[in-house]
């Protein structure tokens, strides 16, 4: 039975979040293509002025939209499949929807308004809106509802749990639902920065509530939730790698006790280290940097145990179908159906990624890449293509699922995946190679007459190119997803006989060969606030006391 037929209402919700993801997903992609083309000085149809627009447009669109409606809609599917429940609050699901809505409608509104200079509102402060960059107010309300909304729908997942726990009062947390739950601890946890930042600082001073804010405090609460906000995006990728893949290339699990690890180690260490991103401020003390580097550097050991399960579940599947040889399985999983492809090549571009990141996070190398070309090459790696090719590639498999009807344009399909990979691959690596020849980042106009790029490898012209076929590329591969999601919706009829299978198969190692703690959500919680205060506790304080709104002032309004 498919899952729209058990749950027709959390179907429903999910059909709703994935819907708005796709179409801010259509429009960033647009803007992302109309930045290539115009910072690689291929093809120019906006003034340079309008750049920082679209550039603030194309990462709020696609970082914050994109990301927490996509996550909603699968984490609505997966907690709900998981177990087995239905959301226990029509309201409150109805609630944080809108409130979502809301907010996306106002932030989104506010920033393309800043291409008409007949409206009086803009927000050209990029992703990161920290001050001294300043939006109108409507922005930063739309930010907060946006993200007030996604708490609500966590609540409603744990609403969700509870019930089941009433049920099943001895049994272990299914993994789908212990997942779900470990990263919306780590949302919650991460969030509340910049849920500050907006609310207490930055939404009065827009509205001139009050005069100046601390610009060090608020990009500091911004990066408090900026590189934890990068997990809440690649988390629900591993839900997916770790407890769909393997069904997809014809296995199980290799080991449900090491997902369960994985997660819990992220809920501690994601947050304690957004330090790293301000390695060149000046108020920051180097002591407060290097606890951020190491714990940046522990992130490492999840990736790699995530590594280790998801290629040992996909070997095992392969081998489950015949395949022989120390590396000659590859080539025997399912590489034509694209849910498989779209979720593996993500998995292989989020490796790449993983090795830029290491550069980001070392406190010495990070100086030499900083704030230039390199840093959103990375970014495309691990969002870009970690999550949003993870989201596409699943949605081949699920929205059949969640809307009772076929796959419309497989064979489309089929190549999506592919496109995208080689249009990344291309991107990336002119991006990389431009960051170690101090190429900048953020801007509309990189050819300075009086600055001369020297490439390592290459030269600028050809990263140029590169750039802009790959963005190219990247367009195309959105355009021909979202092609196969509208064919679905519109032409596909209701199929009694859904062929797409969506039960999950039992782990190879199960969740009773680990220990019961590890599902002590409170537990860990407490942890990781305990090392959160630890990592930000003090130079929070000296920020404060040093001027709440302004460095040396008092630390309280006067």
């Amino acid at each position: 039975m498919a899952f729209v037929d058990r749950f027709p209402e959390a179907a429903r919700t999910a059909r709703i979040c994935l819907w708005i993801a796709f179409a801010a997903f259509g429009v960033g992609a647009l803007f992302g293509l109309i930045q290539a083309l115009h910072r690689t000085n291929t093809l120019r149809i906006i003034p340079s002025a309008d750049y920082y627009t679209i550039l603030t447009g194309h990462g709020v669109l696609l970082a914050l939209v994109f990301t927490t409606f996509g996550i909603a809609g699968l984490f609505h599917w997966a907690n709900t499949r998981s177990l087995g429940v239905s959301p226990t609050n029509r309201r409150l699901t109805q609630g944080w929807l809108w409130t979502m809505t809301i907010g996306t409608l106002l932030a989104a509104g506010t920033i393309v308004a800043g291409l008409f200079d007949a409206i009086p509102a803009s927000a050209d402060v990029l992703y990161t809106f920290y001050a001294p960059l300043e939006a109108h107010p409507l922005f930063y309300i739309g930010a907060a509802l946006l993200i007030v909304g996604s708490w609500g729908a966590g609540f409603d997942w744990f609403l969700q749990y509870r019930k089941w726990r009433s049920q099943n009062p001895d049994a272990r947390i299914p993994l789908q639902s212990f997942m779900v739950m470990t990263t919306m601890l780590m949302w919650y946890l991460s969030s509340a920065g910049v849920a500050i930042e907006v609310v207490f600082f930055l939404i009065p001073w827009s509205l001139g509530l009050i005069s100046q804010v601390d610009p060090l405090l608020t990009r500091t609460l911004f990066w408090y939730f900026g590189h934890p906000v990068v997990y809440f995006w690649l988390l629900p990728a591993y839900v997916v790698w770790y407890t769909v893949l393997p069904k997809l290339s014809g296995g199980r699990l290799f080991s449900d006790p090491l997902a369960r690890v994985t997660f819990v180690l992220f809920l501690l260490l994601s947050t304690p280290v957004g330090f790293h991103h301000q390695y060149t401020d000046p108020g920051i003390a180097s002591g407060y940097k290097l606890v951020a580097m190491t714990n940046t550097m522990f992130l490492l050991l999840p990736s790699l145990l995530t590594l280790f399960t998801v290629v040992a579940s996909m070997e095992h599947g392969a081998r489950q179908g015949g395949a022989r040889g120390y590396l000659a399985w590859l080539k025997d999983l399912p590489w034509e159906r694209p849910e498989f492809s779209g979720v593996a090549l993500a998995g292989i571009m989020f490796a790449a990624g993983g090795f830029s990141g290491m550069i980001n996070a070392g406190m010495n190398i990070n100086y030499l890449i900083h704030n230039t070309i390199w840093v959103p090459g990375h970014f495309h790696l691990t969002v870009g293509t970690a999550y949003a090719l993870t989201l596409m590639a699943i949605a081949y498999w699920l929205v059949p699922q969640l809307t009772g009807k076929r796959l419309q344009f497989r064979g489309l399909a089929a190549i999506q995946p592919f496109v995208w990979f080689v249009g990344m691959v291309l991107m990336s690596n002119a991006m990389h190679r431009g960051g170690l020849a101090g190429i900048p980042r953020r801007t509309a106009e990189p050819q300075y007459d009086q600055v001369t790029f020297d490439a390592v490898v290459g030269t600028v012209g050809e990263m140029r190119l590169q750039i802009a076929i790959g963005g190219t590329l990247l367009f195309l591969g959105a355009m021909m997803f979202l092609a196969v999601m509208a064919g679905t919706w519109a032409l596909g009829k209701p199929n009694s006989r859904l062929r797409v299978n969506g039960s999950i198969p039992e782990p190879l190692s199960g969740p009773e060969e680990s220990p019961r703690v590890l599902d002590n959500l409170k537990l860990w919680t407490a942890i990781a606030i305990a090392l959160v205060l630890l990592a930000y506790g003090i130079p929070l304080f000296d920020m404060v006391a040093d001027g709440l709104l302004s460095p040396g002032s008092l630390p309280v309004p006067a």
